[in-house]
Formats: C-alpha cells, structure tokens, sequence
C-alpha cells in the first residue's frame, strides 16, 4: 500500500498539471469504487464540468479540490496509484474496454501500470487515471467544508510533519500496551506511516518492533519521534518504494527499496555494521523485519 512518502510524491506531481484543469468525462469499468455519492451516475454528474484547484495530501488519502466547495478524495489502497497521461481506449476480443498509453516510456512500457480502471478526461487533453491490479481502492465526493466528517480524515491521527506533534505530545500517543509496530502504523495515532516506515523508523532508533509501548523509556521514545521524520524525508527524497507495484504520478519507480534499512531485507547484513543479520517476525499478522543486535528482543518476564 502507497504510505505517505508515495502518496506524498503522488500528490507533487499532480500538483504541478492539474490545478487550473476541468474535468470533461469520467469513464470506469468497476463503479464499486465510488463511495458517494451512492451510484456512478450522480458521482459523474456532480463531477463534470468542475474546474480543480489543487491538490492534497491527507494521511494516505489524495485529495484533490475542486470548484463549488468539492472535494475528489482517493485513497489508493492496497495496489493502486493515480497515473497523469494520455491513453487511447480500445476494445479488447472479448469486449471489454483496455487503454493504451499513447505517451512512450513507464506509462506505456512498465506493465505495473497497465490496469487503468478509472478515467478523468481533462481540459488539458490529457487525463488522470486510477490504476489498480486489485481494485481495492475507494474514490469519493464530498464537500470540502465538510471534510472533518469523513471518517478517513476525522478519524486521522497528526501528520508526522505536524509542528503540532512535539515530543510530549508523540508520548502521550502511545499510552496503553500495544507493539511499537503497530502503535506506528495506526492511522487514529499518527497518520501516514504503514508497515515499511515503521520497520525503518524503529531500525534507525534501535528499537525492536514488538517491544510494548509501556515497556518502551525515555530515551527509546526520543529516539523513535526523532527517526520519523528524517526516515521519512529520505524516502520522499527518494521518490518513494517501488519494491512491488508503486509508481508515481507519470508512471515512473520510485528509488527508496534500493536503500532499505531493514524492510524486506532478511538475511542481510545490518547496515550498521554491528554483526547483525536482518530477521523477519510477524506482529498481529504483519511482518516485522529487525536486527537482533541494535534492536535488542523485549524480555519477557
């Protein structure tokens, strides 16, 4: 699933084409998408003809604003990723609708972004696409004023790069006794970071994934809250990780799984250099990659 340093990368790159556009169709071929309004056939008219203003991001939601005080929001999910380009629509043996880029490279080429399902056609003559292998993703209308009432934005925990979010504050998020791992990946604790980033961000401040946030001490939280954000930074830096099917806003591989501390690198040395080979556990059904030797086990009494 895109976390926030692609979603981050998404939204720049449709930052720079799409405000000032108006939306002149909109075609798909799975209307389970649409959220609200309740059936495609008002989401299509409510959407056309408004001209977008710019766009956001939200945790790991996508917004994009719209005139007459609407909001598009879109949250990837799990395989998805929102693509900027031309494509032409041609029918395929069995009658189905498949698109084609017509601009050569990644959008063409990268077979990653070969599962168009939804379509936006532009003023612009180019158009902002939804490709999705799983057709997980979930695509909404909804007043922009009005955006605190969505459970997906209400419910959001701060922003990583919140100047809100201080050192006691962060501590007083992790009260209760839960994995570190998955206090992190809670979107009502802190918005954006999922099973990659947390396995970094405890990598770089030494801490074991599974260790109790009420076991957790001073020094260990400093640490943690102190990694976010450079980890974070690096991995926007990097265009995000494309180590399965992530691509950003014109198609292309972000660079971020070429430098990988620890998440999907079992069996590696750490790059600390400390002797340690880099493990792979599961924590409440996700997998959780560490070194034993930095990231000392909890002991369990």
């Amino acid at each position: 699933m895109p976390e926030l340093p692609e979603v981050e990368t998404i939204v720049s790159g449709l930052e720079s084409v799409l405000p000032g556009l108006k939306i002149r169709d909109v075609w798909t071929d799975f209307e389970k998408y649409i959220k609200e309004p309740k059936s495609f056939g008002k989401f299509k008219k409510e959407i056309v003809g408004r001209k977008i203003l710019g766009v956001e991001r939200k945790g790991k939601n996508v917004l994009v604003h719209l005139s007459g005080n609407m909001t598009l929001l879109v949250h990837q999910k799990m395989t998805g990723h929102l693509l900027y380009g031309k494509w032409k629509e041609k029918k395929t043996p069995d009658g189905k609708t498949a698109w084609k880029s017509a601009i050569p490279g990644p959008l063409r080429d990268d077979p990653e972004n070969r599962f168009i399902r939804l379509v936006f056609f532009l003023s612009s003559g180019f158009q902002l696409a939804l490709c999705d292998m799983r057709k997980f993703a979930k695509v909404l209308l909804w007043p922009t004023d009005r955006l605190a009432e969505l459970k997906d934005i209400g419910e959001l925990g701060p922003d990583p790069f919140d100047k809100n979010l201080t050192l006691k504050k962060f501590k007083e998020r992790l009260r209760g006794s839960r994995a570190i791992k998955q206090v992190l990946m809670d979107p009502k604790i802190i918005a954006g970071i999922g099973n990659i980033y947390a396995d970094e961000i405890l990598w770089a401040a030494g801490v074991h994934p599974a260790k109790k946030t009420d076991k957790l001490t001073a020094e260990e939280i400093k640490k943690i809250y102190s990694s976010i954000k450079p980890i974070l930074r690096r991995a926007i830096k990097a265009r995000g990780s494309s180590y399965i099917d992530y691509r950003d806003a014109f198609g292309r591989k972000g660079r971020y799984q070429e430098m990988h501390y620890a998440y999907q690198m079992t069996g590696t040395k750490c790059k600390k250099n400390d002797g340690g080979i880099i493990k792979k556990i599961k924590i409440g059904q996700r997998s959780a990659h560490f070194c034993p030797v930095h990231q000392k086990p909890p002991q369990i009494k």
